[in-house]
């Protein structure tokens, strides 16, 4: 697919939200509460330029957002952390996602990042293999959220890292 990247606006907000409705509705009992969960997803543009970090989205066809990713520094300074990387199912394994992190990993690069890191919902097995495919390692560190969705994820780092 050859979709248009272009930095997240606060105005794509129902668009983003769509789009992770979608993909976490895939998933038994995974829920999006994006007034109790996920405010930030209202605003995404401010929400990373406060991060210090950058988001992407990709336009479907018909408009509207088809995939989307980003990255933040990591809380240990010398990385970074991808966030939020989704791609609608009915186009994924087109090279989006792939695109996304790897303007991610390039940001992280220029920002003198020594690696990369990222949380992803231990249900999230095509994810996984995803990450790992890219270079991705897991951890064996996992977190859990205390959310609505009960989540658990696992921890993923890319050290040395080169851009995917």
């Amino acid at each position: 697919m050859s979709a248009r990247i272009r930095l997240v606006r606060d105005s794509d907000a129902a668009g983003l939200i769509r789009l992770i409705d979608a993909c976490w509705s895939a998933y038994e009992g995974c829920i999006l509460d994006v007034d109790a969960e996920e405010p930030q997803l209202r605003a995404m543009r401010s929400h990373f330029d406060a991060l210090g970090g950058e988001y992407w989205v990709a336009e479907g066809p018909g408009g509207g957002s088809a995939a989307g990713g980003g990255w933040a520094p990591a809380a240990d300074p010398a990385g970074a952390e991808l966030h939020k990387l989704y791609v609608l199912a009915e186009i994924r394994r087109q090279g989006l996602a792939r695109r996304l992190v790897g303007m991610a990993e390039a940001a992280a690069r220029r920002r003198g990042s020594r690696f990369v890191e990222l949380w992803s919902d231990t249900r999230f097995l095509e994810a996984h293999a995803f990450y790992e495919a890219l270079g991705y390692r897991r951890t064996g560190r996992t977190r859990e959220l205390h959310d609505l969705s009960n989540t658990t994820e696992f921890h993923f780092v890319k050290e040395p890292f080169t851009v995917s």
